[in-house]
């Protein structure tokens, strides 16, 4: 493709034609096409029957236009058609006649071109297009696309000739060039010569909203910072940033959850360290409402006069209008203070090409994506297991419905959960969810088994909506391979604190080990719980692992239960009797990048656990605007030594080293069910307990003279009364989090660069490069 540069000096007022959304230059007198020569920077001339096809496409970047070889290398007789005018009677015949008048020409007939099928069916509709009445209509109802079944009948008015610029007529050819794709989606978005294409209600066909599509159903209400939207049935915004929505008219789903006019507003999260959020449009439940009216009022609290009613008139029964609003949160603000994730809400790299940057939805925090990037993709076998579940949900289920969702990593566990909570919410006021994921929590930092009630969508990554569970024990690994029977005891300790007179929807989550233990640890899980149904997600066509089929759990083989007993504790038998059979469900995910770790900044799973980490501690934040507060200015509560325990759960520390490993670090604030007796020094736990655990804190000093912990924690003060154990794991703080300390001149508290091996607690950073073990590719 190159810029046509300067056109030869007939073509003071040149002439096209548009052939299937293409335009071609043609010389006055019609018996030539002069076809741009970059070698030699000139016009050549062709011969009147074998011109090879220029195609004229306009560079979206710029005022220029550039043209390319037609990809199917046609070759045609090219000439003028007159502009269609209002006749009466019948319509005459058309005929291609020449500015200047120097000659006419006869009508085009197949013999002229070529014998391909194309040529024909090209010839056969301009001929029909031409004998047509050439009237020109302002289109008063939406436009409605023809069904299979409806083709074969004449539609004359949508097969009437359209009018386009120099009055030529359009030609229709088939639609598989990307050419004229490309041209079709540009050319519904301009002026011809200055003539606007002016309707009452303007076409909207269903896809993803993008580039010029944005300029026609969305304006800016820049005196209150929003936006509003305009969208038809099916249509989708598919965006990187973060964002306030309201729906204000009709409805529209995110990520399976359907927020109606009339809810409240809710916070949209779409980092860059996940798959990008997708808003589409729904079906108006109400087809009866006058539109027009209610959305004009609705539309006047938010745009001026003149934006109201270009919105407008892409208004009709099936659209719906929603208000995008930017947001600012302690969350946001405190993440975007550290220099490695100021970009956290914009678009990576690989998508850098793809973002769509000239919108009115640009500077609200919104950033939309082209088509060739995707959103959130299911697969059929998806869409299938989210129904079948939904669907055992709302029928006569025997008691609430138990759903254990396995698979290996990176297969979209966590999103197929989060999808399934936000469908479950549109039909019931909460779903409850039990943690067994502890490398990768929901609600909680990593190394925690949580029970959890979910009333609200999660409309965002895991470390956007962060909370304090109703139970939850602190674990202190994120892999449980050191210690399987405490894991599994812990998360028979969580099932016992929910109520069993409750009918709520259960959602256990489970970890990406499926071979040896960890597989084994699956078939624990289904024969300790009532579960109602297994949704098993695989990737390539297999699971990999075997397929936990109720045949197959008959005989299999866990860590603490083996056929043909049903769970390894009678006690828990009797409160919990596991059905005698369950659904087993396999899921096949088709997104990109299955089964592989995400490469790109912010999108491995270290990274993944350091944001939810992060995200807890943003809470220590002030609620209001203002500077982010490092940790040494925030004042700590003064605890001593004698009111609480000191344990480390994931490894053997000496006494004598305890508090060198603890000074620094993340703790479990829990709750021990018996008191702590001190003999006048610190209390230290000889084993991990299993025991409630309420939140975290930061042990940011321990001062031996006075017998203190100093302790920056954002749990509510009426909760820590309770708390009378601290539990160091091996969850540590974000680096960032020591070294961006702004305020200190010299060395920073906890770090140095000056340290020796032989010191007691000494050692350096861990940094994480992305390395891959041999293992991992294969050697």
């Amino acid at each position: 493709m190159v810029n046509y540069g300067q056109l030869p000096s007939w073509s003071s007022t040149p002439k096209t034609v548009t052939l299937n959304g293409h335009i071609y230059f043609v010389r006055d007198d019609s018996a030539e096409v002069d076809v741009y020569n970059p070698q030699k920077n000139v016009w050549d001339k062709t011969s009147p029957m074998t011109q090879l096809c220029i195609v004229l496409r306009p560079h979206r970047a710029s005022s220029q236009f550039c043209i390319s070889h037609h990809p199917r290398s046609v070759y045609l007789r090219v000439m003028k058609v007159k502009k269609p005018s209002e006749v009466r009677g019948h319509a005459k015949s058309q005929k291609w006649k020449d500015v200047r008048g120097k000659r006419l020409r006869p009508p085009v007939s197949s013999s002229d071109f070529s014998s391909s099928p194309v040529m024909h069916r090209m010839i056969k509709e301009h001929q029909v297009s031409v004998k047509k009445k050439p009237n020109v209509k302002r289109l008063k109802n939406k436009a409605k696309l023809v069904s299979d079944s409806k083709k074969s009948a004449p539609q004359p008015e949508v097969n009437k000739s359209c009018t386009r610029t120099n009055g030529s007529s359009a030609f229709t050819m088939d639609s598989d060039s990307e050419d004229s794709q490309d041209w079709k989606e540009y050319s519904q978005t301009i002026h011809g010569n200055g003539v606007e294409i002016s309707v009452d209600v303007e076409d909207a066909r269903p896809g993803r909203l993008d580039g010029e599509a944005l300029h026609f159903c969305a304006e800016r209400g820049d005196r209150q910072n929003h936006a509003v939207l305009v969208m038809q049935k099916d249509q989708t915004l598919c965006f990187r940033g973060k964002c306030l929505l309201t729906c204000l008219y009709g409805r529209v789903e995110v990520m399976g959850f359907t927020i109606e006019e009339g809810q409240q507003s809710y916070p949209l999260f779409s980092p860059a360290s996940h798959s990008p959020l997708t808003v589409r449009a729904l079906e108006n439940s109400d087809g009866t409402r006058d539109d027009r009216s209610e959305a004009s009022l609705i539309l006047r609290k938010h745009l001026t006069a003149a934006s109201r009613k270009k919105l407008l008139k892409r208004v009709t029964s099936n659209s719906s209008i929603i208000l995008l609003e930017p947001m600012e949160t302690p969350l946001t603000r405190f993440l975007s203070s550290f220099t490695e994730l100021s970009e956290l809400f914009s678009p990576p790299v690989s998508e850098l090409m793809s973002a769509v940057l000239d919108t009115p939805l640009n500077g609200l925090g919104v950033i939309p994506l082209v088509s060739s990037v995707e959103g959130l993709k299911m697969s059929k076998s998806y869409r299938e297991a989210l129904n079948s579940v939904v669907n055992a949900c709302k029928g006569d289920i025997d008691g609430c419905a138990v759903i254990l969702v396995c698979g290996t990593k990176n297969v979209g566990k966590s999103t197929f959960i989060r999808t399934l909570i936000n469908i479950l919410l549109n039909h019931t006021t909460s779903v409850d969810y039990l943690e067994g994921d502890l490398g990768q929590t929901e609600f909680t930092p990593a190394g925690c088994l949580s029970l959890s009630t979910v009333r609200e969508p999660l409309l965002g990554p895991p470390f956007t909506h962060q909370r304090t569970p109703e139970h939850m024990i602190y674990y202190g690994q994120s892999s449980c391979e050191s210690d399987l029977d405490r894991y599994l005891e812990s998360l028979k300790s969580l099932w016992r604190r929910r109520s069993q007179t409750r009918e709520t929807p259960v959602i256990i989550n489970t970890m990406g080990w499926v071979k040896g233990f960890g597989f084994q640890l699956l078939v624990d899980m289904i024969r300790l719980f009532p579960v109602s149904h297994v949704v098993q997600l695989g990737h390539s066509g297999s699971t990999q692992c075997p397929a936990l089929t109720p045949d197959f759990l008959r005989t299999a083989h866990g860590c603490q239960t083996h056929p043909p007993a049903h769970t390894a504790l009678d006690e828990f038998t009797e409160r919990h009797t596991p059905p005698r059979s369950y659904t087993h469900l396999i899921v096949q995910s088709e997104f990109q990048g299955v089964g592989c770790q995400g490469t790109a900044k912010h999108q491995r799973s270290n990274e993944h656990r350091e944001l939810s980490l992060l995200a807890y501690l943003s809470q220590l934040q002030s609620p209001d605007p203002g500077p982010v507060r490092p940790l040494h200015s925030l004042t700590p509560y003064q605890v001593p030594h004698t009111a609480v325990a000191l344990g480390v759960i994931h490894c053997e520390v000496a006494p004598s080293h305890m508090f060198y490993a603890a000074n620094g670090s993340l703790v479990g604030l829990c709750c021990l069910g018996e008191k702590v007796t001190s003999k006048g020094g610190p209390v230290l736990l000889p084993q991990a307990p299993i025991c409630p655990c309420v939140g975290f804190g930061v042990l940011r000093g321990i001062d031996m003279v006075r017998g203190l912990y100093f302790l920056l924690t954002a749990v509510d003060p009426s909760i820590l009364r309770n708390v009378n154990c601290l539990l160091l794991g091996a969850i540590s703080l974000p680096s960032c989090i020591l070294t961006t300390q702004p305020g200190f001149e010299g060395e920073l508290p906890y770090v140095t660069t000056n340290y020796s091996f032989d010191l007691t607690g000494a050692g350096k950073l861990r940094v994480f490069k992305g390395l891959m073990r041999p293992s991992q590719i294969g050697m």
